[in-house]
């Protein structure tokens, strides 16, 4: 499978050693717009692993892999491609992530 030239331009942001629960996840992304009313758009990779979060304001769309998102209340989001969610900002989250996930993301 070809990979896509904008995968290349994804730049490391490896989490934090107390984020990570098991595996070695690996965590990259690409800005792709910064508006002047602070917003940002881009683009966030997630190998497989477990990592866990505490979600800012957030609406994305999952373009490749597959997994979970579990929420403190015991909720579940399966991750897929075609998948859109919206975090409310807050939320305390583990990521599940079973193939590696590609995302797109606007955070006010």
């Amino acid at each position: 499978m070809n990979r896509h030239p904008v995968l290349e331009d994804l730049t490391p942001d490896p989490p934090e050693p107390d984020q990570i629960v098991s595996g070695t996840p690996e965590i990259s992304e690409l800005t792709l717009l910064e508006a002047s009313d602070g917003s940002v758009a881009g683009l966030w990779q997630l190998t497989p692993g477990v990592v866990t979060d505490t979600e800012v304001e957030e609406s994305f769309m999952v373009i490749t892999g597959n997994g979970r998102v579990l929420f403190e209340d015991g909720s579940e989001l399966k991750l897929a491609p075609g998948v859109i969610h919206h975090f409310e900002g807050g939320e305390k989250t583990t990521w599940e992530i079973d193939e590696t996930l590609l995302k797109a993301y606007w955070i006010r």
